[in-house]
């Protein structure tokens, strides 16, 4: 008997992701100001473990050694994000030059281990001094962002040529604006609506900005793409999955890509009394021209999809269709067809010209063992499962270009502080030392092979 493989095409790219705020620290160092996200954790309540990010994975000290485990892997490609704070302290205004150092050697770095680096420049690390002025929900934050854009691209842009304007904006918005449970922790929906048009305006102003400086640059933005499927046959709640699909996703899928909000999205937050009517007021002349400027690839965050149906009240809620014992640390289900499905919706629905999966991955707790080895199956499965539904996409003609495991390393997880791990490596957060679980072994087999097999046993 011999497992059957799936063979990834020549010039597909693999990769492992991180983000500042969750792996840096150094946040009082170099020149850095407070970002949203440092005023969040050091309000009593707000992170799970009444952790801090402060310190982190102290990757803004160790970036080598993270690049060492980098080249052990063998990734083609690696995706980090700038921290705003760390280049404009005060947002829009004096540029520090240490924190566009440390980024300008880490780029060196790469390159010089002939690694690809993927500039992320929004992951959710506002300037506190732009959150004072409004935040998102300002319109005066948008032209910020693209100023910043504009020095990160002018010191970087003669190396980088892949850049993502803004990871996951639904997250910035909706869970920051709306549901409270991220920075800044305002509950507020019709700020979360003008935040969430904000960031888009500004993905479109940082697009022009960088295509400007460098034409041949590459650019996309990476969206937490989510499937949501009815609990049953009903009527009901086969809206309650409609009702999902707009508010999560085709509220950012279709202005960048149609130019134009989802009309029963919009009906949806009328009916709620978040806007007072079909107009949003704060779309103004040519922004929609702006957020659905053509980007060169879109980025797919892929972990789980949502079951729906409607409460008793009628209003959609989220159910779970499996065992919590078959649910990841974060509470989520392995569902790799949605990765697969949302591929190819990405493709036939809205044209989207390349696609790489820019985050996947799981949390699972899984430790040291008693000979210090980290045996995280779960893991495995998991990465396993959803690169054969990524290839298969790719069989379909789905112009899937690549794969970033989510993360390199264990880190601070936002809300859940440092309670769930999803890294590639362990991390012992006090005394920093790195440790490759069994996931960074065989994902090193799968890039060295450039096949995954699909856990099949066949005939030999």
């Amino acid at each position: 008997m011999a497992m059957s493989k799936r063979q990834f095409p020549g010039d597909f790219l693999w990769g492992a992701a991180t983000s500042a705020q969750q792996i840096e620290g150094g946040f009082n160092e170099g020149g850095r100001g407070e970002s949203i996200w440092d005023r969040f954790a050091a309000t009593s309540g707000n992170i799970e473990d009444g952790s801090d990010s402060r310190i982190a994975c102290d990757h803004f000290h160790r970036w080598r050694e993270d690049l060492e485990l980098l080249k052990w892997l063998g990734v083609d490609a690696y995706r980090f994000s700038i921290a705003w704070p760390r280049i404009m302290p005060n947002g829009d205004t004096k540029v520090n030059e240490r924190g566009l150092d440390f980024y300008d050697a880490l780029v060196d770095g790469l390159l010089e281990a002939n690694i690809r680096p993927f500039v992320t420049l929004y992951h959710w690390d506002l300037p506190q001094a732009l959150q004072k002025k409004g935040g998102w929900a300002a319109r005066s934050t948008a032209d910020a962002f693209a100023d910043y854009a504009a020095v990160v691209s002018k010191k970087l842009g003669d190396r980088v040529t892949d850049w993502i304007t803004h990871n996951e904006p639904m997250c910035a918005a909706l869970i920051g604006y709306e549901e409270g449970a991220h920075a800044p922790g305002h509950t507020d929906p019709a700020e979360s609506l003008r935040a969430s048009h904000h960031i888009l305006l500004s993905h479109g102003l940082a697009t022009r900005v960088i295509r400007q400086q460098w034409p041949d640059s590459e650019i996309g933005i990476a969206l937490n793409v989510t499937p949501a499927h009815p609990a049953t046959d009903s009527a009901v709640d086969g809206d309650a999955a409609r009702w999902f699909d707009g508010l999560f996703n085709r509220w950012y899928l279709d202005p960048l890509f149609r130019g134009e909000y989802p009309e029963d999205a919009i009906a949806d937050r009328v009916r709620r009394g978040h806007l007072s009517g079909s107009d949003l007021p704060y779309v103004q002349a040519g922004d929609l021209d702006v957020i659905s400027t053509p980007i060169d690839f879109l980025g797919m965050n892929y972990y789980s999809r949502k079951v729906m149906r409607a409460g008793d009240d009628g209003e959609p809620i989220a159910v779970h269709a499996v065992p919590e014992n078959q649910l990841t640390d974060m509470g989520w289900e392995v569902f790799p067809r949605g990765l697969r499905d949302e591929l190819v919706r990405l493709t036939n629905d809205y044209g989207a010209p390349k696609i790489y999966v820019t985050e996947n991955g799981a949390a699972y707790s899984d430790g040291p063992g008693p000979d210090g080895r980290i045996r995280d199956a779960r893991r495995i499965d998991y990465m396993r499962s959803h690169l054969a539904a990524a290839h298969q996409a790719i069989s379909d003609d789905v112009p899937v270009s690549g794969y970033f495991a989510w993360s390199l390393l264990d880190n601070f997880e936002w809300g859940f502080g440092y309670t769930k791990r999803f890294g590639l490596y362990w991390v012992d957060y006090a005394t920093q030392e790195r440790k490759a679980k069994d996931s960074a072994a065989w994902y090193r087999e799968v890039i060295s092979r450039h096949s995954v097999d699909d856990g099949v046993q066949i005939p030999s």
